[in-house]
């Protein structure tokens, strides 16, 4: 989900409002959900265009989050926010652990198998709960889990993931 060349990260989406006064509620990707709070400043996409807001408060709520950003001060102004991608500047995130990976990093990298067959491009990732699914396009679709013993070797600096996968499934 890289942007802009990698410069921008996105994170999650304003799902909703929350209550009357300019409290949104927000489908953060980030893990855990509360994480996103992390960043001051949220790029949001509004209308095709990226404009940058301050974060005054947010907190988790159940199972979710709910936000308060600078600007909005009652449910009618924040609704213009609904749908609204969330991102920050790629800079502004830590630095992966060895072995560990932001999805924005692995889209888009090629994945063969460890014959060299080439099944397809990492289109998306997700999360079944249990385990970080790829969604590989290729002359098919296939959905590949992120697991050990299934991803053999991830290189970056060449763009490729390398799998132990059957091409037939």
């Amino acid at each position: 989900m890289a942007d802009d060349i990698g410069r921008r990260v996105i994170l999650g989406r304003i799902s909703g409002l929350f209550g009357v006064r300019g409290w949104v509620k927000v489908f953060s990707d980030t893990a855990p959900r509360s994480n996103i709070l992390n960043y001051p400043v949220w790029q949001l996409r509004l209308a095709g265009e990226w404009r940058a807001f301050k974060l005054l408060e947010g907190r988790a709520q159940g199972k979710g989050v709910v936000a308060l950003l600078e600007g909005f001060e009652d449910r009618d102004q924040a609704a213009v926010l609904v749908d609204a991608e969330i991102a920050v500047d790629r800079a502004q995130l830590p630095e992966a652990v060895e072995g560990e990976y932001y999805w924005t990093d692995l889209e888009g990298l090629t994945v063969s198998n460890a014959e060299g067959v080439d099944l397809g491009r990492v289109a998306e990732l997700f999360s079944t709960g249990a385990n970080d699914v790829m969604v590989v396009k290729g002359e098919r679709e296939r959905l590949i889990p992120f697991i050990a013993g299934t991803v053999i070797d991830v290189d970056r600096e060449r763009g490729e993931i390398s799998v132990n996968w059957d091409p037939e499934f």
